[in-house]
């Protein structure tokens, strides 16, 4: 029977010699006809199976190489070889599936990340893949624990819909529509009123407005599910499809909001290390050694575990825009007009800036507070300056910008004054105003792009590697 396998990282942990056992998985190496190197996935740790010489024959010697996957019976011995506690001395051996060694992509070699993203589908069995999306399932799991244990309540938010929540535009259309015939309205617009939903429609790009609603019943919740951005970002840092986590809290304020963030991000990296460590240990070597390449100036300062550890034991930089702006102008970067783009009261901070003020200034991850409202969505709460939002971003190093959000306008008049200001459809958003015309309370909210996190922990530096099978321009396979 199948179910009777044991895992091979449960073997490795356990080291209890004497056992017979049953394991299963793929090749990675076979030498001198008697050594194979398996591995099922459950850790970068190869189990060595010795195949006693005589145990079988020619044809199924042949059929053991790499890629293959076989199913071992055998007895659990101590190991006289180096790297190992244990070995399985095998008394069966049975061929589950093969191999063609000559048209397998993954020898045993360094292949590069942009060779292994056009074999995506057989990326996850190499070490590199196999540690990093452990750890993104270690992380998705913390962060449904986090809440959880928090007593808040796990809200699925549409990925359909009408609205959208950032204004930006940039949205995924949803139709049934014949593309080549689609009908149109009197003034020679598309009539979306014969469409499916008999509107128009997109994927979302964020829960949170709907989040808002729950909030309001509710007190706590978060949503952790897909959304969809059609920016033509060719970077390492967008996906046209990626993972978010949005909580949105009832009778919260702007420091309510950063402390939960705070704690959030120290948490799930925790839960990471205590449960992902030899994957970790991997990726820092991973790491260590690609950044061997690099210039000195151009190396982290930290390796990927003390970088980890110091977000845990430092307490995050706590900065306005305002006084972000001035870190800036007064920076020998801005002096010596080493920025790309540039730097004045009123902008949009670039990823540029943004790491400039984690890596170089602060050399921890910071938090900005008090964005100027032109550049920020309409829900935000205005300061009683008049020109700023409570809006706060946490900006990590390597990245940039990991999480974004803001203490909601509480204040019907505010709120639908700002949306005049941003045209914003009044009348297609009274659902969502009625949250300020019925027991409207202070609240606030933010998202975490959950890729982002991965980068961060895992120390990847593209975010098509971090994600299974990354939606980006131009590509969308499988």
């Amino acid at each position: 029977m199948f179910n009777k396998r044991t895992k091979i990282k449960n073997l490795l942990s356990a080291a209890e010699t004497g056992k017979e056992v049953t394991v299963m998985g793929w090749v990675r190496t076979f030498r001198n006809n008697q050594f194979i190197a398996l591995n099922d996935g459950s850790t970068n740790q190869n189990l060595q199976v010795v195949a006693a010489l005589g145990l079988l024959n020619d044809e199924t010697l042949k059929r053991i190489t790499t890629g293959a996957s076989l199913k071992v019976m055998g007895e659990l011995v101590a190991s006289l070889g180096k790297g190992q506690s244990v070995e399985l001395k095998a008394t069966s051996i049975e061929i589950l599936g093969d191999s063609d060694a000559e048209q397998y992509p993954l020898q045993p070699k360094k292949h590069s990340l942009e060779f292994l993203r056009e074999i995506a589908h057989l990326r996850f069995r190499t070490n590199t893949f196999g540690a990093v999306f452990r750890v993104r399932h270690t992380l998705a799991f913390a962060v449904h624990k986090f809440f959880n244990d928090k007593g808040f309540i796990y809200l699925h938010t549409p990925i359909i819909t009408a609205s959208d929540a950032e204004g930006a535009g940039e949205t995924f259309r949803v139709t049934t529509l014949p593309l080549n015939n689609a009908p149109h309205d009197e003034d020679g617009n598309i009539n979306f009123k014969e469409d499916f939903f008999g509107k128009s429609t997109n994927l979302t790009v964020s829960g949170q407005l709907e989040g808002e609603l729950a909030a309001m019943a509710f007190s706590d919740i978060y949503t952790f599910g897909p959304t969809f951005r059609a920016e033509n970002s060719n970077t390492t840092r967008h996906l046209a499809e990626f993972w978010m986590i949005e909580p949105e809290m009832a009778f919260y304020d702007i420091e309510d909001n950063m402390n939960l963030a705070e704690e959030f991000i120290r948490y799930i990296i925790q839960y990471a290390i205590d449960n992902n460590k030899d994957d970790l240990e991997f990726l820092a070597q991973r790491l260590l050694d690609e950044e061997k390449q690099l210039p000195q100036d151009k190396r982290s300062e930290l390796g990927l575990i003390e970088k980890l550890e110091f977000v845990l034991k430092n307490a995050f930089e706590r900065i306005t825009y305002t006084e972000a702006i001035d870190i800036l102008l007064n920076s020998a970067a801005y002096k010596k007009k080493k920025f790309k783009y540039d730097v004045e009261w009123g902008i949009d901070l670039q990823s540029e800036h943004e790491r400039y003020l984690v890596e170089k200034h602060f050399k921890k991850p910071v938090i900005v507070t008090g964005y100027p409202e032109q550049i920020k969505a309409f829900y935000m709460r205005m300061n009683d300056d008049g020109k700023t939002v409570a809006a706060m971003d946490i900006l990590a190093p390597g990245i940039g910008e990991i999480v974004g959000g803001s203490q909601r306008e509480e204040r019907l008049d505010k709120l639908t004054a700002r949306m005049q200001k941003m045209h914003v459809p009044i009348d297609e958003m009274q659902w969502y105003l009625d949250t300020r015309r019925f027991g409207s309370v202070p609240h606030a909210g933010f998202g975490l792009g959950f890729e982002r996190m991965v980068q961060f922990v895992t120390g990847m530096t593209n975010i098509r590697d971090v994600i299974p099978f990354a939606r980006t321009p131009k590509n969308c396979e499988f």
